[in-house]
């Protein structure tokens, strides 16, 4: 017995190793990825931008932990430790990447229009309806509708946003039959069902994850390819780009510009996850600038104060500039030096 336990000792060493190297943890690892140029994603009427300078996007690395890179993460101030559950929420790997495509695809549709617009060329934002993310299992409609199906109406009648889809869903009685026309690819397809009681808020619903999905028109080519980066958190640096090479403004001034935020529909930039990992990534490409979203009302959990907190530990040169909106970005990048 002995002798079989010897032999079979290297063979369980080996199977260890193994299982300790590339066994997945129910953990995901949020680290410092990198910064990359922005004009290498983003065409304008064919044309690269050429400008002194550049713009950078920053994005994180996102993987799932084994038990080595989960020690060897402890090593690494920056790098954060996620569980399954607060990374994926009710949500698979699979759905998770779907729904970071359809973000992407929402703000390079809100990019090409507000950048158009900003420099005086005729776009046209075309509302198609809503993602479908997710449905809730106790959903009326949960064996009618697969995630990637998007909803044209609601009982005959569409709208612009989802914000009110879901004003005019929650007014209608709790039992009522509801039918919507959805989109799965380029298929009409009909659904009905009653509302449910939503859990967590007080209001009926369809019990669905919704997104907005919208396409723009815009009458000078822009061509976008995000080479799998997704998420929405490149709105506003993919705005920029757009808008520099439309209006001929070069306002990089032979400066690395990194920065991060989302491009909403009203002009405003928006809130992003993993701030503290994009400044180091930023810091490590030996950007001079990195703009972050700015909202008072947030306080201590508002990026550009987050952002501000690392960048002063790293006893970096990069300045962090606050930006509420995307003529702030632009006013702040013409008016320095």
């Amino acid at each position: 017995m002995k002798k079989i336990i010897r032999k079979l000792w290297p063979v369980f060493a080996v199977v260890l190793i193994i299982a300790f190297a590339f066994l997945p943890l129910p953990v995901y690892l949020e680290s410092p990825g990198a910064a990359k140029d922005v004009s290498a994603y983003v065409r304008v009427s064919e044309k690269k931008d050429e400008q002194a300078g550049k713009l950078m996007l920053v994005y994180i690395n996102e993987s799932k932990a084994t038990p080595l890179t989960w020690l060897l993460s402890f090593t690494d101030h920056y790098t954060k430790r996620v569980s399954a559950r607060e990374e994926l929420g009710s949500y698979n790997d699979r759905q998770m990447a779907k729904i970071s495509q359809y973000d992407m695809q929402a703000s390079v549709a809100e990019a090409k229009y507000r950048s158009s617009k900003l420099a005086h060329y005729p776009a046209q934002r075309n509302y198609i309806g809503l993602y479908v993310l997710s449905v809730l299992h106790q959903s009326n409609f949960a064996r009618q509708l697969k995630i990637g199906d998007v909803i044209t109406s609601v009982n005959g009648r569409t709208y612009q946003s989802s914000a009110s889809y879901i004003k005019a869903i929650a007014k209608l009685p709790l039992k009522k039959q509801v039918t919507i026309n959805f989109l799965r690819g380029n298929k009409v397809k009909q659904a009905t069902g009653k509302l449910i009681k939503l859990p967590g808020v007080d209001r009926n619903g369809l019990g669905i994850t919704l997104a907005d999905r919208v396409t723009t028109k815009s009458s000078v080519p822009i061509k976008v390819n995000m080479q799998g980066i997704g998420g929405p958190s490149a709105g506003m640096m993919l705005t920029l780009q757009m808008y520099s090479q439309l209006s001929g403004d070069h306002f990089f001034k032979d400066r690395k510009i990194a920065g991060t935020g989302t491009m909403e529909g009203d002009g405003s930039i928006g809130q992003i996850g993993g701030i503290s990992q994009k400044v180091v990534a930023a810091k490590r490409a030996h950007a001079d600038i990195f703009l972050a979203p700015h909202d008072p009302r947030l306080k201590k959990s508002d990026n550009y104060w987050q952002a501000a907190a690392v960048a002063k530990k790293l006893k970096t040169k990069m300045k962090v500039v606050p930006v509420k909106n995307i003529d702030q970005a632009i006013s702040y990048l013409k008016s320095s030096d």
